[in-house]
């Protein structure tokens, strides 16, 4: 089968993947909690020190994992999440007055990954009117006493009719992303993806959003491999892919680990 080697997305190391991460990126990161975050990228872009960044996901890992490696290190300025839970870091972080934080509604964040993607720079959605999302007034930043010293900006609304009704929408600009880091149970060379179970929850939209898109994958097989009806994300969305080794594809943190009395 004849093959365009330019295709071939895998590169050689986390390492050389994030090299290119700059102070002040926009960074999207797949995962839910701790499960399907892209802990290896996560780790290499700890050791290259890109500082300043904003951090793009559902939520900023917890202590010690996920983003809240980047949390510790304090190489991220401004955190665009729908939940800050479970991570003491990161409360502690944002109400000394460290850390600015966008929160958003989680279904709307997906929708704002995905519009980037798709070129949308905006849409109109219920969610969040009558609230501070579309009123403002969300405190995104306070100072070392507590005060707020930043707050969220009144929307834009619309009066829309729909199935005939009229309703009142909030306007949502699209979240484009500089780079975007992803964990995948299976890619090919030419960044066709499968994501396993639950992990396939921001990773996704995630890929998406990045203009570049870097892929922790579990396992990476040739093209044609993979069955077209089995692939989560095109190639198209992909630019380099991280190979994990065995003892990678098995590091899987359990957030909260729950057992029964037999």
């Amino acid at each position: 089968m004849w093959q365009n080697a330019d295709m071939d997305k895998v590169v050689s190391s986390a390492a050389e993947a994030v090299a290119d991460i700059f102070d002040g990126a926009r960074i999207a990161a797949g995962g839910f909690g701790v499960c399907g975050i892209p802990s290896v990228l996560i780790d290499a872009l700890k050791e290259q020190g890109a500082k300043n960044l904003t951090a793009v996901s559902n939520n900023c890992g917890v202590d010690g994992q996920g983003l809240g490696v980047l949390l510790e290190s304090k190489q991220i300025d401004t955190v665009i999440a729908s939940y800050v839970g479970e991570n003491k870091e990161f409360a502690r972080q944002y109400l000394s007055g460290e850390l600015r934080v966008i929160l958003t509604p989680q279904g709307t964040l997906a929708e704002k990954l995905r519009a980037a993607g798709a070129g949308i720079p905006a849409f109109y959605t219920v969610t969040g009117v009558g609230t501070q999302v579309a009123d403002g007034g969300m405190p995104l930043k306070y100072d070392s006493d507590g005060n707020v010293i930043e707050e969220s900006k009144p929307k834009v609304t619309r009066e829309l009719d729909t199935f005939g009704e009229t309703e009142t929408y909030v306007l949502e600009e699209s979240l484009p992303c500089d780079f975007a880091l992803v964990r995948a149970a299976k890619a090919d060379r030419h960044g066709n993806l499968v994501f396993h179970a639950s992990a396939r929850n921001f990773n996704p939209p995630a890929a998406q959003a990045g203009r570049i898109t870097i892929v922790e994958a579990e396992e990476v097989v040739e093209p044609g491999q993979l069955d077209p009806n089995e692939i989560h994300l095109p190639g198209v969305y992909v630019h380099r892919i991280v190979e994990l080794t065995p003892e990678q594809a098995k590091d899987k943190s359990i957030e909260k680990r729950t057992v029964r009395n037999s």
